[in-house]
Order: C-alpha cells, then sequence, then structure tokens
C-alpha cells in the first residue's frame, strides 16, 4: 500500500472577509456515510449561517464530491476542494460555514475567501502520513535494553511502548517488508534465547526516520498474530502461526 496523507480527528478555525464570517470545520472521514454524517452534524450546529460548504476526498472508491451550497457555481465548493487536494489529503471532509456580512465579495473574492478559510482549516488540522506497518514486540533483559534501541533506531523502528518488569517489553512499529533485518539483528542480539512477536499488517501513522513525525504512535493493533521463533545455534528455524 502506498502511503497517504490524511488528517486526524477534527480541527476548525474561522476567517473574516468583509465582516463574512468564514468558519472551516476538517473532520477525517473514511466512508461517504461519514462525510455525509459530518455534514449534518455542523449544518445542525450552524442551522442559521447562509452557506455551508462542502467538500470531500475518499480513497473507498476514489469518491470525490463538493457543493455551493447556493453560491454562485464554482466559486465555494470547488475552492474547497482543490484545496484538499492542493494540500495532498484524502480521507477528509471540509465544511466552510459563511454567515454572511452584508457585503458582496464578487465571484473572485468568493474563490479567495473560500480558499483562505479551506486552507486555514487545513493549517489548523493534525496531518499525519499512513502507511502499512507491523508491530515486533520483544521482551529483553535490562542489560540489552538500550543496544535494542539502537538496532530500532538503525532499522527505521519506532518505538509504541517499553514495559519495564522483570523484563522490559518493547514494542516497535515499521514499514511492512522492512521488519526481516531488524528480527534478525534482535535474534543475533539475544543470542536466540527470546522469542520475538510479529504483528499482522495494518494502516498506521508513520514517518519516516529523518523526516518530522507528525503524530505520535497510535496504540497498537489486538496481537493474536504471528509468533516468529528464530533458531538458537544448533537448532532448525521455524515460524510458528496462531
Amino acid at each position: 500500500m502506498a502511503s497517504y496523507c490524511t488528517t486526524q480527528g477534527r480541527a476548525r478555525a474561522e476567517i473574516v472577509e468583509k465582516k463574512s464570517r468564514f468558519i472551516v470545520t476538517v473532520q477525517h472521514v473514511e466512508t461517504e456515510e461519514e462525510a455525509l454524517a459530518f455534514l449534518d452534524e455542523i449544518r445542525t450546529e450552524h442551522r442559521m449561517a447562509r452557506h455551508n460548504v462542502y467538500a470531500y476526498v475518499l480513497r473507498e472508491n476514489g469518491r470525490v464530491r463538493y457543493s455551493d451550497d447556493g453560491e454562485p457555481q464554482k466559486t465555494a465548493g470547488m475552492p474547497t476542494l482543490e484545496a484538499i487536494q492542493h494540500a495532498g489529503l484524502t480521507d477528509v471532509s471540509v465544511v466552510v460555514t459563511r454567515y454572511f456580512g452584508g457585503i458582496l465579495l464578487g465571484t473572485g473574492g468568493l474563490v479567495r475567501a473560500y480558499t483562505q478559510a479551506t486552507q486555514a482549516g487545513i493549517a489548523a488540522a493534525d496531518i499525519v502520513s499512513v502507511s502499512r506497518c507491523i508491530d515486533v514486540l520483544i521482551e529483553v533483559p535490562y542489560s540489552l535494553y538500550e543496544q535494542a534501541q539502537r538496532l530500532a533506531s538503525q532499522h527505521g523502528a519506532q518505538t509504541v511502548d517499553a514495559d519495564f518488569a522483570a523484563q522490559v517489553a518493547l514494542t516497535f512499529r515499521m514499514l511492512d517488508g522492512t521488519q526481516e533485518p531488524f528480527e534478525t539483528a534482535l535474534t543475533e542480539l539475544v543470542r536466540g534465547q527470546c522469542p520475538i512477536i510479529e504483528s499482522d499488517p495494518y494502516d498506521a501513522p508513520f514517518a519516516v526516520p529523518g523526516q518530522a513525525d507528525p503524530s505520535a504512535p497510535d496504540a497498537a493493533p489486538n496481537l493474536t498474530r504471528k509468533e516468529v521463533f528464530h533458531a538458537r545455534p544448533g537448532q532448525s528455524e521455524s515460524t510458528r502461526y496462531r
């Protein structure tokens, strides 16, 4: 799966143009049903507003939709959509609510206002890069904790969790398909004494090391997955699936 950018949760911003208030709300959505439910929610919240212009872009079936909601054709919904697309976002819905201030903005003024409002909402949003990831779990002695962390950094893995008990239980996140060298290095580090558990692939925010991390890692998924048993010296290597 190719990485893509989206937003987390909800964000809101506001601009004023010639006494008209433009309140933009940005929401992460994954289906058209979610996008329409979000639109209904904003319409209810701002039922006294003159316009609730919207646009959304979905990965699901490549669905793209927008509405001018009573503004002159292509002066509101299209600029909103183009601002989303220019930002490279998907699975996102934007509603720009306009409270009319009594002064007509004209065609060019409307395009600029809706574009700027959407850009302000996107700037306020928590933008993340989502990739196909896996989790690698291992328990190591305290004496090997720092070495395990260094190996993770060298192999492009992020530390999602560390539980300090009798041993240190570590959960690492990394891009799916890049884990084999890391698991081999971990096996050599612990001399085959500690089993490695590898999760099924799943979609999650992930920043490639060396780039800015746009978000903290999400909670790890349920780990009833694949357990990788690496051989000790003199033993055969096997992989067992639960």
